[in-house]
């Protein structure tokens, strides 16, 4: 290191491990006036998401340490606090889809995406229960985007079926509904459940007998009695969704009700109920006076 001073640095006390660091470091100063920058900065994907036009917006902005950087970096922490300390009510749709889309997608800003979603499905509720062939139509979207709605789908379904399983249905009908609109008021085909009752009218098991298409279900009678013996069940309650939305029965419908109330009947096994689940309302037949 250059010095006024022309006395031997070794003649006034440094050590020469000491002379030799200052020498090390002398060298790797840049020269006087030299224009530096930093030996690594964080890289980023410059697209058409930074444009300030974009559903993203923001663009490039100028951090405290000079540097430029997409606007939403940072976002993602800021919105997982905001969501622990303030919960998800005070969020848009768009912000708690954005935090489950974090866990499939990373690094890059995926509001644009679950804007996507939302406008292509209408709702949660749709963005959820959404096929995979669907799903993968949306620009940005990947299989782990269909894995993360399908796991959210998942404990919508558990957490809805625990407050109806091993209980009386008559007390907890408000919650039977509840759950069958939760697993199949937003399905894109329709599908046939059967809920199965011991003598108390307690629900013992809720399995899908069939799937089909968007306007049909094939159903076979046999097949709903066979499977209500094996689990010792003395009465059921039939339901199915009409993707179109509206709960108003088919004569298919009644006809196939008719059916599987006939060959129960003969094995004393009541149906108590069939209920169409529609995408705003539902439909009993028993209410209706269809049964």
């Amino acid at each position: 290191m250059a010095t006024n001073d022309s006395t031997p640095m070794s003649a006034r006390g440094f050590s020469e491990d000491a002379m030799r660091g200052l020498e090390d470091l002398d060298a790797r100063l840049p020269p006087p006036g030299a224009s530096t920058k930093p030996a690594f900065t964080r890289s980023f994907r410059k697209t058409d998401r930074l444009s300030k036009d974009m559903a993203a917006g923001g663009g490039l902005i100028t951090g405290k340490d000079g540097e430029k950087r997409p606007h939403y970096w940072g976002h993602r922490e800021r919105l997982r606090t905001r969501f622990l300390s303030g919960g998800h009510q005070p969020m848009p749709d768009y912000e708690v889809l954005e935090l489950l889309l974090f866990n499939a997608i990373p690094k890059i800003d995926v509001k644009p995406l679950a804007k996507r979603l939302l406008s292509a499905f209408g709702d949660l509720n749709g963005v959820v229960a959404a096929s995979e062939h669907r799903v993968l139509q949306i620009e940005g979207a990947n299989r782990k985007v269909y894995l993360q709605l399908r796991i959210v789908e998942a404990f919508a379904h558990r957490m809805a079926q625990a407050s109806i399983l091993h209980r009386e249905v008559v007390s907890s009908w408000d919650a039977l509904i509840s759950y069958c609109r939760t697993a199949m008021a937003h399905r894109e085909t329709e599908q046939f459940r059967v809920l199965f009752l011991d003598r108390k009218n307690v629900l013992i098991a809720d399995e899908e007998q069939a799937r089909g298409t968007v306007d049909h279900v094939p159903v076979y009678p046999r097949e709903v009695v066979k499977r209500a013996l094996e689990l010792s069940a003395t009465a059921i309650i039939l339901v199915h969704n009409h993707p179109s939305g509206d709960p108003t029965p088919s004569q298919s419908d009644i006809e196939m009700t008719d059916k599987i109330a006939e060959v129960c009947g003969v094995l004393d096994i009541t149906v108590h109920d069939h209920v169409i689940i529609g995408k705003a309302d539902e439909l009993s037949f028993r209410s209706a006076g269809l049964l």
